[in-house]
């Protein structure tokens, strides 16, 4: 019985519409076709080998499975995998990938013997909708097809294949320098077959595809290789077609493990799609800010007084939360859900994550767009006449609403972007009572969200709790980084809310058995992008040294491949949360610019 990986055992390959999880042993368990928020048709990662996965591996482990590779790796900056396996027998290589479409989606494998002669099974077990469904497998020609409702999944291969409990095997040898490929194409049930796949040649083009798009990266400085790693990474989460910038590929991997803080992050935040943008904006891509741009402003439509805090990748904005009963959870961790309710949540801050992304995106360069413009100003006039009230606030609490001070930080910065737009001369507006207001939240956070006592700004006013999305106080530029009360909240989070590694939790959770602020029971690990942060804001005031050694921590957090989770588990010493996770890796290429800038960078 195939049991799912640790989460830092997978690797990501994904044609910029959905993606795929292989683990270390050659199984895919997770895939959803034919989009990234479409139902799985290996849904083994949340489940058993009962609710699909595809295995290709040599037949040298107990009961015929394969062992975990020897070695892995991405071909050069690319998204094609290899991974070899050494056996008695000999060396084996299988290259896994799916090209960038522009027809059915496609996930391509190619065995190629390296040495000796070594005996190879594939074993793909399809379960439609999230494990739930089994397909009416049957070949058409020298085709195998799955068919169930509205989807139909096509097998092509050289290799013999029969069918044996409910699975497709392929058992086959492979010689050095032979190669045996097997390909699956998705195709809606009710159309005509796809066209046979061109393994070798869509190698070929998927390995151009990348090469060409990382000579754009501006980047050049110490830290090019994680930097890369993770840009390709944020691209391999964009979804092409609209523009969408998806949180990460996967649902209900647990930030706590057997617990309940398991999330659908197949969709696009605002937040996190605009610091994704920012990212690549700085590193030189902008064809992609200007089609998240575009996303954006279809997403919104005439309706900016209603802006979601979220939406489907193609701006959908009925995201309904469901709970999948027949699905035990990755190690146990129940409840397997699929949507977001949080998509109806009131959260102040992405008026500034926005407001911050488009005034980005004016600066650098990017071809006015009207209409952008004119959201901006709707935005605000929202803003106006709401940044007062209280909000679920960055980390989407299900306790009851406060006055968190990063919204209320956050909704300042919408306000001061716009009041510098209005500046520049690129619009009208009411540039003296919008300064008013500036100065006005800035004042009420400092009043309210900063306890005088202590030297540090607070979760929210009143309280005397500590968050991490604190630590934005100065990147943002609400205070200078040498003010006291910045420096005296820097300290105090690296106080009481660090680990014993140097790691940061976004704020404090209740344990085991109460419920804290954010309404849930249990613990979760160090968010990996507040503890960027804190290496970014102990650069910026000056402790540079302590900032790389941080930073330089957090990167051997990441797998082998390069990727990081959402949080890491300093008890478990395991990456946890959804993988990957664009949350994660826009920090680190945030921090590895900053650092590179201040020349804090060994060697």
């Amino acid at each position: 019985m195939h049991v799912a990986g640790r989460i830092e055992d997978y690797a990501l390959i994904g044609d910029m519409q959905t993606a795929a999880l292989v683990c270390r042993d050659g199984t895919v368990d997770w895939l959803c076709l034919p989009r990234f928020d479409s139902p799985a048709v290996f849904a083994g990662l949340l489940g058993t080998e009962e609710h699909g996965f595809w295995r290709m591996g040599p037949v040298n482990g107990p009961g015929g499975r394969p062992a975990p590779a020897d070695r892995r790796r991405y071909r050069g900056d690319s998204l094609v995998l290899e991974s070899e396996w050494d056996t008695p027998r000999g060396t084996v290589r299988v290259i896994d990938f799916m090209p960038p479409r522009d027809g059915a989606p496609q996930l391509i494998r190619i065995v190629e013997g390296v040495s000796g002669r070594v005996p190879m099974r594939s074993a793909l077990r399809m379960r439609f909708s999230y494990g739930w469904v089994v397909p009416w497998v049957h070949k058409i020609d020298d085709r195998t097809v799955a068919v169930a409702g509205p989807d139909s999944v096509w097998l092509d291969t050289e290799a013999e294949t029969y069918g044996k409990d409910l699975t497709t095997y392929s058992d086959f040898t492979v010689s050095p320098g032979e190669r045996i490929a097997f390909t699956i194409s998705w195709e809606p049930s009710h159309k005509q077959p796809p066209a046979v796949a061109d393994p070798e040649g869509s190698l070929e083009a998927t390995e151009e595809f990348w090469r060409e798009w990382v000579e754009h990266c501006t980047y050049h400085g110490p830290y090019r290789d994680a930097v890369v790693r993770s840009l390709i990474t944020l691209k391999a989460l964009t979804y092409a077609p609209t523009g969408g910038i998806v949180a990460a590929p996967t649902t209900s991997l647990p930030e706590c493990l057997g617990g309940v803080r398991n999330w659908d992050y197949r969709f696009t935040w605002l937040r996190d799609a605009a610091i994704t943008l920012s990212s690549l904006l700085r590193t030189g891509y902008r064809e992609e800010a200007r089609a998240w741009r575009e996303w954006l402003l279809r997403a919104v439509a005439g309706d900016p007084e209603n802006l979601q805090i979220m939406y489907g990748i193609a701006g959908e904005r009925e995201l309904g939360e469901n709970e999948l009963h027949w699905l035990p959870g990755y190690e146990n961790s129940r409840p397997v859900r699929v949507g977001n309710g949080a998509a109806g949540q009131l959260q102040l801050d992405v008026y500034g994550e926005v407001t911050e992304a488009l005034h980005l995106a004016h600066m650098t360069g990017l071809a006015r767009n009207d209409y952008a413009s004119l959201l901006q100003l709707k935005l605000i006039q929202w803003v106006e006449k709401h940044w007062d009230e209280p909000d679920e606030g960055i980390w989407e609490v299900r306790g009851p609403r406060r006055h968190f001070v990063h919204s209320k930080v956050m909704t300042w910065v919408a306000v001061d972007r716009t009041v510098k737009l209005i500046e520049s001369g690129d619009v009208d507006g009411p540039l003296e009572r919008w300064k008013d207001l500036r100065e006005t939240i800035h004042r009420d956070v400092c009043e309210k969200g900063y306890d005088k006592e202590r030297n540090t700004f607070t979760q929210s006013y009143g309280s005397q709790e500590l968050d991490a999305s604190l630590l934005l106080i100065p990147q943002m530029g609400f205070l200078p980084p040498d003010d006291k009360r910045v420096i005296g909240t820097i300290e105090a989070i690296q106080r009481e809310l660090s680990t014993e590694d140097g790691f940061v939790l976004r704020y404090p959770t209740s344990g085991a058995d109460d419920l804290g602020v954010d309404g849930l029971e249990g613990e979760e690990g160090a968010f990996l992008a507040c503890s960027f942060w804190l290496a970014d804001d102990l650069a910026m005031i000056g402790r540079v040294d302590e900032a790389r050694t941080l930073f330089e921590k957090l990167l051997s957090l990441r797998n082998d491949l390069g990727l990081l989770a959402e949080e890491w588990d300093p008890k478990a010493r395991r990456q946890v949360g959804n993988f990957p996770q664009a949350f994660s890796h826009v920090p680190l290429i945030d921090t590895a610019l900053r650092l590179t800038a201040s020349g804090a960078y060994g060697g």
